[in-house]
């Protein structure tokens, strides 16, 4: 995580009301920025625990050690976690030093697109958080380490030269992103990191990396107290996490986590702020960094985590599986709703009962075995497959047996969780300003509290709805930029346009090319809530062009739209 220069209190954003602050913290370990940008929250109403980058206590002071503790010891010059038990910490030390070397700062200055006003950028920022040097001339660090960047440097420890970094990839939705250095003088003396298998339960783990509270390599220790699915703040999704007891605090994100052995077993990303938890800190295990590396070695590029295009129910009830026509030896779990836009949509139906996923057989609960004594959501086996590859599916559909071969793909969201780095589209006639929803989007107007803040019906349809095609986006009226064209429409903010001249609107490119195309005498929009806007079609583009140079903006579409 990064640890922010600076820090905001919770603010809850309204339109026309930002405070020149900084943005709140990010529930993951972000990188530390003099402004942290705000992470996507988990799905749902949940109650309000935020799980933090390493950085989101940037702005703390670090608290005193508890009894029983480790104790910072200088070590020539490097932090290095010994517990007072004594030796044995110190043998476990011994082993992950000579990896050390290998940790690096990963400096960032960020230029994040501004939401609200799409036709710019927001002030520039500058964050540090940790990374750590791999086989093929490539480190890794986090995702939201390099969110938006426009320029990213490297320093090895010891060093006092910052190196220019190339991003090669950025894995999204597990919070991964791989760079290399063009300079031959970067990689001299430095032997790469080497991964180790998927701890147990109780394996030691050490955290290395460049966390707030100084400027050299900080060591923390702690074992593995956790492996299951867990949520990805940053990615919004959710795939295989360990959680472990050491210390994860703003900067660690990015930094590697070495078992006793020496061996990199995952990536410190997030850790939970609870004011009912402690020392809870969240790391990327090796099965997910591997398919990340995997996948950018198959296609040179990051394609994405495949997902099962299905909702499902628990059939842990003895009559709904009697109902159902499940005999008794049979187990699994029932789909409630297909992707439309998913390749399951064309072999699997709602009530069909998911018996097992490539050959695996899946529980009443959804869990399948993992390890001794150890069960998980079946969704793991899922995400442990690549974009394309295809999977053998056995249900049970009107008491009989089926099995199908299904291709499989990346989630497309009605509500993009995500816009990649491209900066957001926006169409503007007559003053009003058009837009396509997405969490970013939500964020930007209504803070990282959007869950409980944003329109009902704009979370009903994030949280719920799915999308009919795979171009389709929720087009929404941003705000109005008032002239005299525009009276009495002020006040419509963030509302849905569902219809063009009596044409549904599929997307923002759709609304524009049908507005720009129109020959009729009035532009009619018909929004959410019954509402309608009508505007005279002539005056209403004349006038465009004047609101557009009274408010400063370029062009009356972005870029993206007049392609």
């Amino acid at each position: 995580m990064d640890d922010p220069s600076s820090a905001s209190n919770k603010h809850k954003r309204k339109r026309g009301r930002k405070p020149k602050a900084s943005p709140p913290f990010p529930d993951r370990s972000s990188p530390s920025p003099s402004a942290a940008p705000a992470p996507a929250g988990r799905r749902g109403r949940k109650p309000r625990r935020h799980e933090a980058p390493a950085d989101a206590d940037a702005t703390r002071p670090p608290s005193p050690p508890r009894r029983g503790e480790p104790k910072p010891v200088a070590n020539g010059g490097d932090v290095v976690a010994v517990a007072e038990s004594g030796p044995a910490s110190w043998d476990e030390v011994v082993r992950v030093v000579p990896c050390m070397d290998a940790v690096v700062k990963v400096f960032c200055v960020h230029t994040e697109p501004n939401f609200s006003l799409p036709w710019q950028r927001k002030r520039q920022y500058s964050s540090s958080s940790s990374g750590f040097i791999i086989g093929g001339r490539r480190v890794l660090t986090n995702a939201h380490s390099v969110e938006h960047y426009t320029q990213v440097k490297l320093k090895k420890r010891g060093s006092d030269t910052k190196y220019l970094a190339t991003v090669l990839a950025i894995g999204t939705e597990c919070d991964i992103a791989l760079l290399t250095v063009n300079d031959d003088e970067f990689w001299e003396g430095v032997s790469p990191v080497e991964f180790g298998t998927l701890p147990a339960l109780q394996d030691a783990v050490t955290v290395v990396g460049y966390p707030i509270g100084g400027d050299t390599i900080s060591v923390t220790s702690g074992v593995v107290s956790r492996i299951e699915i867990l949520s990805y703040v940053h990615g919004s999704t959710e795939l295989l996490g360990l959680q472990i007891d050491a210390a994860i605090n703003s900067g660690n994100s990015g930094g590697p986590a070495f078992n006793d052995r020496g061996k990199c077993v995952g990536i410190a990303f997030q850790s939970l702020k609870h004011e009912d938890a402690e020392n809870i800190g969240y790391v990327i295990p090796t099965p997910v960094i591997t398919h990340f590396i995997e996948d950018y070695k198959k296609s040179g590029e990051y394609t994405g985590f495949p997902i099962l295009g299905v909702e499902w129910q628990k059939m842990e009830n003895p009559d709904l599986r009697k109902a159902m026509g499940m005999k008794p030896d049979q187990k699994g779990v029932r789909v409630r709703r297909v992707e439309p836009t998913a390749p399951e949509s064309g072999c699997l139906r709602p009530s069909d009962i998911i018996l097992s996923f490539d050959g695996v057989d899946i529980a009443n609960d959804g869990t399948v075995p993992f390890r001794h004594g150890e069960r998980i959501g079946f969704s793991y086996l899922v995400s442990q497959k690549y974009t394309g590859e295809k999977a053998l599916v056995k249900v049970l559909r009107d008491s009989k047996v089926h099995e199908f071969k299904i291709r499989l793909a990346t989630h497309k969201r009605l509500v993009a969780a995500h816009v990649k780095g491209r900066p957001p589209s926006y169409y503007i006639v007559a003053g009003f300003v058009f837009a396509a929803i997405s969490v970013p989007y939500l964020r930007s107007e209504y803070g990282k509290d959007y869950e409980y803040d944003a329109p009902v019906k704009l979370l009903v349809k994030h949280l719920h709805a799915m999308a009919e095609s795979p171009d389709e986006q929720l087009v929404v009226v941003s705000q109005v930029l008032v002239s005299d064209i525009n009276i009495g429409y002020e006040e419509i903010v963030n509302t849905q346009v569902l219809a063009f001249n009596g044409q549904p609107v599929k997307n923002l490119k759709n609304l524009a090319t049908m507005v720009e195309n129109c020959k009729d005498e009035f532009l009619k929009f018909d929004l959410e809530y019954d509402q309608i806007v009508v505007l005279e079609t002539k005056t209403a583009k004349a006038a465009t062009q004047d609101i557009l140079t009274t408010h400063c903006i370029p062009s009356a579409t972005s870029d993206d739209l007049k392609a």
